[in-house]
């Protein structure tokens, strides 16, 4: 194992049976993102994709959620300068600030972290429990299969009032009604409704959740890794036809200008955030949408 990712803070990272496992490791903050975080995690990907050993990863997180989205307090703060980090991304995002392009900035080199999953030889499986929300979601449809709990929250409940996904997956593996469904009106669907739909590969109960990502990554890990290496390629070369990359830049540069609104609820958001806090403006946020659950209906009928 590289020295950093024995230094590393928020991601654990072990290998067994050809299959490696990185953990997401702030449960403390529901796994909040941050960009230490994400830059570990890229160092965790890059070193899965380089060892022999492994042939599948598997993405999950430990503790209740997976992902609660991006801390909103850290994300652009807590990365320091420093002239002998390791790797060279561990500097300062902070010397682009103010304008619509650099926060189009700050989206698009968060975003590389992330697409390091669609872009990685190997395949990536996410393991979803609890709360995979806003930029868990971001995090988690570049995987290559998501495996959720049947009682686990997927959904973006900041398209209420805050912008768009600025890693945009969703319509590749939801389709454009469901899309619309979910970002106009900020609702979340439960593991089980999500594989209904097709947003997930699969939903099964929680306390089945861990055997059956093993079962699946250990079932594709029996591959070549050049072998899958060449499914996963072709795949994504299929999505990119469709548009999948330039996609990426094109949502990350509306999120940005999504942010300068000033309707009632973005203006009431950020009046609520200067006054009151976090909290209190999520609250007010999401309380006119009561239950905020969106429902297979078709499925159950």
């Amino acid at each position: 194992m590289s020295k950093w990712l024995k230094a590393a803070e928020f991601i654990d990272f072990k290998v067994d049976a050809s299959v490696a496992y990185l953990t997401l490791n702030r449960p403390e903050k529901r796994n909040a993102l941050n960009r230490k975080m994400l830059v570990e995690l890229e160092a965790a990907l890059m070193e899965a994709d380089d060892r022999a050993d492994v042939n599948v990863v598997v993405l999950q997180a430990a503790g209740k959620d997976f992902c609660a989205g991006f801390d909103l307090v850290t994300t652009y703060n807590d990365v320091k300068t420093d002239q002998n980090a390791e790797p060279a991304e561990e500097v300062s995002y902070r010397t682009r600030f103010g304008t619509v392009d650099d926060d189009s900035w700050h989206l698009e080199a968060t975003q590389r972290h992330m697409m390091t999953i669609f872009d990685l030889h190997k395949p990536v499986i996410a393991k979803v429990q609890g709360n995979c929300l806003a930029g868990g979601t971001d995090l988690v449809f570049f995987c290559d299969m998501i495996i959720a709990a049947d009682d686990a929250k997927i959904g973006f409940p900041a398209a209420r009032a805050n912008g768009t996904p600025p890693s945009h997956m969703w319509v590749y593996h939801l389709g454009p009604q469901w899309t619309k469904r979910i970002l106009m009106t900020g609702d979340t669907l439960l593991g089980r409704d999500a594989a209904r739909v097709g947003l997930v590969l699969d939903a099964v109960p929680a306390d089945q959740l861990d055997a059956e990502v093993e079962t699946l990554a250990r079932r594709v890990a029996l591959v070549d890794p050049e072998i899958l290496a060449t499914h996963k390629r072709v795949v994504n070369m299929a999505l990119e036809l469709q548009g999948a990359r330039s996609l990426q830049r094109y949502a990350a540069g509306q999120d940005a200008i999504a942010h300068l609104g000033r309707g009632p609820r973005r203006s009431q958001f950020r009046h609520d955030m200067a006054t009151a806090g976090l909290k209190q403006a999520l609250r007010n946020r999401d309380e006119p949408f009561g239950d905020s659950f969106a429902k297979a209906k078709w499925w159950e009928s």
